[in-house]
Parts: C-alpha cells; structure tokens; sequence
C-alpha cells in the first residue's frame, strides 16, 4: 500500500498498518483505549449520570486480550517507524504500566515519561479515592542503539520562558468550543486538547515530517499538524470519528510562509560544524588572544594559531580536551566553557563567535589586538 499523506484511513490500525510501507513516518502519537473496566453507570452525588467512557471500542475480555492487541499494534507502529522516529503513547493508570511493559518487550527505549497534570480535572464524585488528575505520556525511541532522533531542545525552553521544559505538563483538559459535540453531547469521550499535541509536535518533529496517528479519533493530531505545517497519517475505525475529523481538518488553512514560523530551528546535531580555527580565520580572535574557562579570569588559556590552545600549565590541545584539564573534568565541550573578553570588557562564550560564522556576520572585528 502506498502512503497517502494528510489522509485518514478506514480499519482497524492494526490491519492499516500492517499495509503500510516500513519505515515511512517520523513520528507516532497513539492515544489507544485504556481498558478503564467499568462496570455500570456512574452517578453524580445528585443522582445525574456522568457521561464515561463506555463505548465499546474501550471494552476487552480481559487483561490477557487488552495486552494482546497492545503487542500487536505497537509492533505495527515499530515497523512502519522511521529508524529516526519516536513514539508517544498516552493512557491513564488502568493502562499505562501494561503499554510500557509491553513498550519494552519489543524494543522501544524510553526517553521520558511526561505526566500531564489537569487544570481542570473531573471531580472525584464518590468521594471513596484521590481525583484522577493525571494521565501519563510515554515518549520512546525505537532502540536503545538509536543514534539521532529529534528533539527540539530550545524550542521548548523559548516556549517555556527561557527555562528548561520539564517533564509535568499543566495543561487544561478538551472543553469549551474545541470539544465536538454531536446533538449536544460530546462527540468522542476521551478527545485530547489541542495544547497538548501542540507541546508533543513542537518538541519531537520539524516541519514537513510525518506523523501516524494509530487511534485518530476526532483529529487532533490532524488538526495540530497541519497547523504546524507537518504531514499526517490517521486511522481510524469508527465512522463517525472520521468523518468528523475530516471536517475540523478541512476548515483548517493550510499554513503559509518558511519553516522557520513553524518552528524549524538548526540544533547543534543539525548546525553546520564549524571548526575552532574559523573563527581565527573570520578574525573574530586572534592568536595570543587568552580565554577563561567557565568565565573565571583566573583559568585561563592562550589562543594558538593552528586553533588549538595552551593552558597556564603548557598543556596544550583542542579546545575540548585543554578545557577538560583546565576544569578537571572527564569530558568537556569547549564551546560553552571558554569565555572571551569582548571590546567592552564583558567575558561571553566563545559559542556566540560560532554562532556569527555560521550566520555568516563573522569578520567585525572582534578578535583583540595583540599588544
């Protein structure tokens, strides 16, 4: 079967994609049924029925059948995974340790657990437990040999106000305008909020990626891609789930402009390398010229004209290995350790020189005289 991308798919995911070409997305989100196990209604202190999540999609045997098809369709997602890609499944307390298990048994690597805390979360009406406030996501790459995969670090920390992401999401619950309703009732019982996919998009993909969707629901994961200006794959089972979707997807405009809007942004595995001695060459330093590790003017090294560096002590070696002997460490990255005195007399890291060649701005001059 050929990919169609920005397509939903009609099936059962497993079937779906079991047809689908290997190695053909980038990224997985899967929101499965948690097995929540009810048994009968569930009343309100008054007596009012609350609307849970009984539909039959969310209704298994037993455990032995829920862990059955967790396997089968989380090795579906393996295989049709980028050897690049990540995968994020959510679920709540009745699921969430069967999926990591069954996560772990077949390969995937965890990278983090990330707990979305509810701002809004639904009362505890029986008064008999602690108020579910909390579902947990499950971020995995595909292998524990898994070299790259991406991951937005700054991204997040611009969006989180200069601090860096952490690992507890506050984010309010689907309600108001953005639930779909169907005759005045909620269309789909468990849809996540937009803010959320937002937050997964924005820190594990990149423009123009694609990203499956195995329990497509009401869309979400449609409508934040192509918001983003991602690709998506959906599938899903359930008719009305899809046909819905599709017209929340379709009353989305597609996005205009560069990628950098949509947050496209090179991170220090994707930045062209630069070496030392280019910013010798752009005369952004010049041989002789002494750096500060850590921004101590104490601990110092002198700039050679070759690009490499030699310690008070006469070590010398890349900027890297004289940086680890200077601070007495195992391993060290020079870019952010080494500090240089500006015309002012401020000490900045010397990564802010390579930054300028890399935006081709170098050659101004900043490199000192020597005397």
């Amino acid at each position: 079967m050929t990919l169609l991308l920005d397509h939903i798919y009609a099936g059962d995911c497993r079937t779906v994609l079991a047809a689908l070409p290997e190695k053909c997305v980038d990224l997985i989100f899967a929101d499965p049924p948690y097995n929540l196990q009810l048994r009968g209604e569930l009343r309100r202190p008054n007596q009012s029925v609350v609307d849970a999540v009984d539909d039959h999609w969310d209704q298994f045997d037993d455990f032995a059948a829920y862990d059955a098809f967790t396997r089968e369709w989380l090795a579906g997602c393996r295989r049709v995974l980028k050897d690049t890609g990540t995968l994020w499944v959510i679920g709540a307390y009745h699921n969430i340790y069967r999926v990591g298990a069954a996560l772990q048994d077949l390969g995937f690597w965890m990278l983090n657990d990330i707990v979305w805390v509810k701002i809004n979360p639904m009362p505890q009406f029986r008064g008999v437990r602690f108020a579910n406030a909390h579902e947990t996501l499950l971020w995995c790459k595909k292998s524990r040999e898994q070299k790259h995969y991406t991951f937005n670090y700054h991204v997040l920390k611009d969006m989180n106000d200069g601090k860096q992401m952490r690992s507890d999401w506050e984010l309010p619950i689907c309600s108001g305008s953005e639930r779909l309703k169907l005759n005045g009732a909620k269309l789909h019982s468990t849809q996540k909020p937009e803010a959320l996919l937002y937050r997964v998009l924005m820190a594990s993909t990149n423009p123009g990626d694609v990203i499956l969707d195995p329990f497509f629901g009401t869309g979400t994961t449609g409508a934040v891609a192509k918001k983003l200006g991602r690709r998506f794959v959906g599938i899903e089972r359930e008719e009305h789930y899809r046909v819905a979707a599709q017209a929340r997807i379709d009353a989305i405009e597609t996005p205009q402009g560069d990628a950098e809007l949509y947050g496209l942004r090179p991170s220090r595995r994707t930045a062209r390398r630069v070496p030392f001695a280019a910013l010798l060459e752009a005369g952004l330093l010049v041989p002789g010229q002494q750096l500060f590790f850590g921004g101590q003017r104490e601990r110092t090294a002198a700039v050679l004209a070759d690009g490499s560096l030699r310690s008070a002590d006469g070590a010398r070696g890349s900027i890297h290995e004289v940086g680890a002997l200077v601070g007495g460490l195992p391993a060290c990255n020079g870019w952010d350790h080494w500090y240089y005195e500006d015309a002012a007399g401020a000490l900045v890291v010397i990564d802010a020189l390579r930054e300028r060649v890399r935006s081709g701005s170098e050659g101004s001059g900043e490199g000192q005289a020597l005397p």
